[in-house]
Parts: structure tokens; sequence; C-alpha cells
């Protein structure tokens, strides 16, 4: 095994990992995690949102063996096992009544087979998983009690799947005002970030031409400037932005690309790693940015 990578002492304590959201696109922070292991870190808070949650809560369970289950997990994953019955089929059992595509059962049985943990209470790192209260378009932060509900109310996209009833508040995915939940890890005290990103901010949508490639380029807009907005805020910590160093080409529902996201989840983030572990120190600041941030006016200047 490669020679350790000391950062635990480069970052003040509490550190927090962050987990974006991107739907298939999460297999990339399964790479990340190997990288990451490579070195002496360790988190004292885990904050996610929609499959950064899912992803973080098995980290949050027993962070010693997250990347074992994720690596059971991440293969055996199917489009048709997230999105049973194709998008054409959802659409066509839409009624008036019926606000979604697709009923969360499946959803459902595949978190019960794959968490080991069922309520907040039993995770060994405290852990937030983020949501959308579609009232009144504020951060959910869900914190406590039964784990399975909060995953399906971080993960529930509005129109695909159904909202998550919880605390009395209508809940939906939580990328509508978190996508990266920096500010939520900073507000629990963290003072330094570590964050697994996704990359929904970055895509390549070409001309966008196509329906599925507007739509794509427009969240990948508003996710940029969301992720400007929230680096702001938390311009007084030191962050290491981990990525998969390229524009996502595929879809969020494409799970063909797995063993590859993982890859270079896995290679660029080492290679970020081995390059903080020769700075002497890490002041505040933004560490890995990719380059679809890195350019944008308003981060640029927190750029180490």
């Amino acid at each position: 095994m490669a020679a350790l990578i000391e950062l635990a002492a480069r970052l003040p304590r509490p550190v927090a990992y962050v987990f974006g959201g991107g739907g298939s696109w999460g297999a990339v922070q399964l790479g990340m995690l190997r990288a990451l292991a490579h070195t002496d870190l360790h988190p004292d808070l885990v904050v996610g949102t929609s499959v950064g949650s899912l992803n973080g809560a098995v980290l949050a369970t027993d962070p010693a063996l997250a990347v074992d289950r994720l690596e059971a997990l991440w293969p055996s994953v199917t489009r048709a096992e997230v999105f049973p019955g194709g998008v054409i089929k959802g659409l066509r059992t839409l009624t008036t009544s019926k606000a979604w595509i697709f009923d969360n059962e499946p959803l459902t049985e595949y978190l019960t087979r794959s968490l080991p943990a069922s309520t907040f209470e039993d995770l060994a790192v405290p852990f937030v998983a983020v949501a959308t209260d579609f009232a009144t378009g504020t951060v959910a932060e869900l914190d406590s009690g039964d784990l399975r509900s909060a995953l399906l109310a971080s993960a529930a996209i509005p129109g695909v799947y159904p909202w998550v009833e919880r605390d009395g508040a209508r809940l939906v995915d939580g990328v509508l005002v978190a996508n990266v939940p920096i500010v939520v890890a900073m507000r629990r005290g963290a003072r330094s970030l570590v964050v697994l990103d996704c990359g929904l901010q970055g895509v390549d949508a070409g001309e966008a031409t196509t329906l599925v490639e507007v739509l794509t380029q427009s969240s990948a807009i508003f996710a940029r400037q969301q992720i400007a907005a929230d680096l702001q805020q938390c311009a007084h910590l030191p962050m290491v932005w981990l990525s998969r160093g390229r524009h996502n080409t595929t879809t969020q529902l494409d799970f063909s690309q797995t063993p590859a996201l993982i890859d270079e989840g896995y290679a660029h983030s080492l290679r970020t790693l081995e390059d903080l572990s020769t700075v002497t120190t890490l002041p505040s600041g933004l560490y890995g940015a990719p380059a679809e941030l890195a350019t944008h006016p308003a981060v640029a200047p927190l750029l180490r």
C-alpha cells in the first residue's frame, strides 16, 4: 500500500465530509472515498444531498467499512431498479391525482436491503440528510429518527418520485436548495470541509439541441450559481473539493458508466489529495475546484 497521505494536521477540526447530489453520477463518490482511504482524514460530521445522502449514510454508519459496502452496492445498481418500467410507461400512468412518474416502493426496498442502520441514532458519525420543504422552499435538515424516510425525502426528485411527509412537512429532493450542502455543514460547526462533488454544475451539453440536453444544461447553470453563492458564505473555511476531473457526458439516469465514474473519481481525487500533502498549511479558501467553478468570477478569489 502507498504511503499514508498526511492531511489531518493541516485541517482544523471538526472536519465535515459533504456529499453533493447527482443521480447515477453518485458512483464517483465511491472513487473519492477510495482515495480518501489513503489519507489520515476522518469525518467528524457527514452531510449529504440526494444520492449524496445515500452514500453519506453508509459512510456515517461505519467509516472503516464504507468503501467495502459501497463497492458491493454500486455495481449492482441499474436504471430499471431505480426507475422501474421506464419513463414512457411512467408518464402513461399519470393522472390528475398523481404528481409523480415513479412510485418509490422499489427504492424503499433497495434502501432497506442496503442500509446497515435504521435510525440516525444508530450511526457512528453525526449525519445530516438535506431535503427541501416543498411548501416554503427552504432547506430541511434531517438528523434524527427514521433514516430511510429521510433518505427518500432527500432523493425525492419533484415530479419523478413522490414527496415524503415527515414531521408535518412535505419534503422533496435537496438539490433544489443545497445541491452541495456546504453551508449546512458550516452552520453545524464544521471548521474544514471535504467536498465529494458529483459534478451537477459541470456537464457537456454540446449545443443543447434536445430537451434532455436543454434541461441538463439548465440544471448545471442553476447549480453553478447556487454553489458559487454558498462558497462565498464558507470562504473563511479551508475547503478541499474532490471532483471527477472532467465534465459529465451522460444523464443522471444512466447507470451504465458506473465503473468509469468510480475509477475517474478515484484517480483525480487521489492526485488532488497528493498535491495537498506537499503544502505546509491549508488556510481558508478553496482547493481543487473544477474549471467550471474556478472560472466563476465569485469563486476565483477563493482559489488557493
